[in-house]
């Protein structure tokens, strides 16, 4: 009798949803989308690793497979699919998770009615024939994309899919975008209306037309990148956003956000794929005259995701403490991928001057010169130097505009261009990225060279450790190394030969030091009596008695080589150059740090700042003018 009661009370439960309804859910439920709500996943191969949230660890052995749908944790042993990972989690009974993963994701009725979201059964004609029959037009619904004729016969093209409408400014319906709800590796996730003559993907923004108001409102155009993002958001309350709909931003969608403001803030994933595409569309931005900020969601979630997690406040807040300038974000992920490959870093410095040449409008002079000061610092070069490299770039743009071939012969010359394996550096690029480090370079070798030499009644060593500005000057760790362990032996007494370097047990040190070191090659007998191009002969030769004099000076002897004039020794002009460029890089780094303090000053505190200012600037008009009196090698 009891065992009949709880039959019955069980298929009344159920009784509401139907086996067919259950069949739609496990079909239609990403198992990875569900476990991805609860537990944070980084993709191992083919499948996702996560730290299990049914037991504490700290080592990650929970592991979702996408493909099988399935969960398992390889350290408490719980497993299952997305049904009972619900159930398991939070603690819900089989029908209650079954709604929750119904609603899991759902939108309001309210947010639906808005955007005008529908879904499209998963029938073979079924749009079709309800359309034909309220007298819809065959060929223009076709056009629309919405139904296609088939062998012989008209098909729905969008079933199964959730159905979004695209709306122009003004709001007219002007096409569609469907998403598949059932994973299937052989179909798109969306498609969308083939372009006509209303619908072009290039000149469109998702929910531009709701986001109108609220755009001019914040004077902050929020770019996102997928329909459900831009839906989540505005039912969370965050209604300045749109959608590039997953496409490259182009020149017309920038010029539709222009009309409505200049701030515009792109807001992407946090993985690879969203740092990417964040960066599309960049130059583009900025010859237009935007103010492009970007913002990364953390990893592991993206827009939809987030604001559901936080809710209105805590994502707008997020947005403003988390804005980047898009050029200076740039760049620093171009420095990163680049490391320390030298033919990737003169890449990034060709590629930042080119994206700030961009910015040529008269209004907008004072935002490149900022950008040129700002990326000159984190790239550590020469900040005239890198002016020079962007208006090389505004030169040679100017130049190919007012030079441009006809299209025919345009595209037939492209054609023919094959593109090179790698950039070459220009001398612009190769002042700008490699100055500094010879400069470097050349410190560690007069030491090596020179150190154990007496000038002026010290060591050289002794006056160039004592000269040397701070070590955040350097930009080589293995300058900095050398510097240290000859300071090291210079303090225990030793006085440090080439070839205690040559021979150190440090195989790094050991081989930078063979490099700093100048080998001299034996000259030919030929070129020291016929070809050399001396500059006389010692005061030596000719003090000899007349018979050693004959005898030097007869080629059949070969000694007269002997007695020419050595190389002028040009040590301490080496020692001075070496020294005052790194005093010149201090100096022109405290101008920078003066003129940043001068920005932000007092009126009272301006005019030290201002005196400051002219005393720096003095130093470095005359070490500069020493400078150039000395060899720079």
């Amino acid at each position: 009798m009891r065992r009949t009661a709880r039959t019955s009370i069980f298929a009344a439960r159920f009784s509401v949803i139907t086996p067919q309804t259950i069949q739609a859910i496990q079909d239609r439920v990403d198992v990875l989308d569900v476990v991805g709500n609860f537990v944070r996943l980084k993709r191992r191969g083919a499948n996702y690793l996560g730290l299990c949230p049914f037991h504490n660890e700290r080592t990650p052995s929970f592991t979702v497979s996408p493909a099988k749908g399935i969960y398992k944790c390889f350290g408490c042993g719980k497993s299952g699919n997305s049904i009972s990972f619900v159930m398991e989690h939070e603690k819900f009974s089989y029908v209650e998770a079954l709604r929750w993963l119904l609603e899991a994701r759902g939108f309001t009725e309210e947010t639906l009615r808005k955007f005008g979201v529908g879904y499209n059964p998963d029938k073979r004609d079924l749009f079709a024939k309800a359309a034909f029959q309220q007298q819809y037009n065959r060929e223009l619904t076709q056009k629309a994309g919405l139904i296609a004729f088939r062998n012989n016969e008209w098909v729905d093209n969008y079933r199964d899919r959730i159905i979004f409408p695209v709306h122009n400014p003004s709001g007219r319906v002007i096409g569609f975008g469907a998403r598949l709800i059932k994973k299937n590796d052989r179909a798109p996730k969306y498609i969308n209306t083939p372009e006509n003559e209303l619908y072009i993907k290039s000149k469109i923004l998702y929910g531009l037309y709701f986001a109108r108001q609220a755009v001019d409102k914040f004077d902050e155009c929020l770019l996102v990148e997928g329909y459900t993002d831009v839906l989540s958001l505005h039912q969370a309350g965050v209604e300045n956003v749109v959608a590039s709909g997953g496409t490259s931003l182009t020149t017309d969608q920038l010029r539709l956000v222009k009309k409505f403001t200049k701030n515009l803030t792109i807001i992407y994933d946090g993985d690879g794929a969203g740092i990417k595409a964040a960066l599309r569309g960049l130059d583009m931005a900025l010859e237009e005259g935007l103010n492009v900020k970007v913002v990364l969601i953390p990893d592991g979630e993206d827009p939809d995701s987030y604001v559901q997690k936080v809710g209105a406040v805590e994502f707008r807040n997020f947005i403003a403490h988390h804005k980047q300038d898009v050029v200076l974000f740039q760049l620093e992920v171009s420095l990163r991928d680049a490391g320390d490959d030298a033919a990737r870093k003169a890449t990034v410095v060709n590629q930042i001057a080119e994206t700030i040449a961009k910015i040529d409008r008269a209004e907008d002079f004072t935002k490149q010169q900022d950008y040129i000061r700002q990326c000159a610092q984190l790239l550590r070069i020469d900040e005239s130097g890198f002016t020079n490299l962007v208006n090389k770039f505004i030169r040679d743009r100017i130049s190919k505009q007012e030079q441009k071939l006809p299209f025919e012969e345009a595209q037939q010359l492209s054609e023919q261009v094959q593109p090179s394996e790698a950039p070459s550096l220009d001398d612009h690029t190769f002042q700008l990225l490699f100055r500094d480090e010879l400069q470097e370079r050349e410190i560690a070798r007069v030491l090596l060279e020179h150190g154990a030499k007496q000038w002026n009644g010290q060591l050289i060593a002794e006056y160039v450790l004592a000269e040397l500005p701070e070590e955040d000057l350097f930009e080589s760790a293995i300058v900095l190394k050398l510097i240290a362990v000859y300071r090291e032996l210079l303090a225990h007494g030793q006085l440090p030969d080439k070839n205690v370097f040559i021979y150190h047990p440090d195989s790094e040190l050991s081989a930078f030091a063979v490099s700093l070191l100048h080998f001299a090659h034996e000259e030919s007998k030929f070129w020291k009596s016929e070809a050399a191009q001396s500059a006389g002969y010692q005061k030596s030769l000719f003090q000899q008695d007349w018979s050693g004099f004959k005898h030097t000076i007869n080629k059949e002897n070969d000694v007269l080589g002997n007695f020419l004039l050595t190389q002028r020794d040009t040590t301490h002009e080496e020692v001075e150059s070496s020294i005052g460029y790194l005093k010149l890089r201090k100096i022109r780094r405290l101008m920078l740090q003066n003129d940043s303090d001068l920005e932000k000053a007092t009126p009272d505190q301006q005019m030290t700042l201002m005196i400051t200012h002219q005393t720096l600037k003095q130093m470095e008009r005359e070490l500069t003018e020493k400078l150039g009196t000395v060899i720079i090698r």
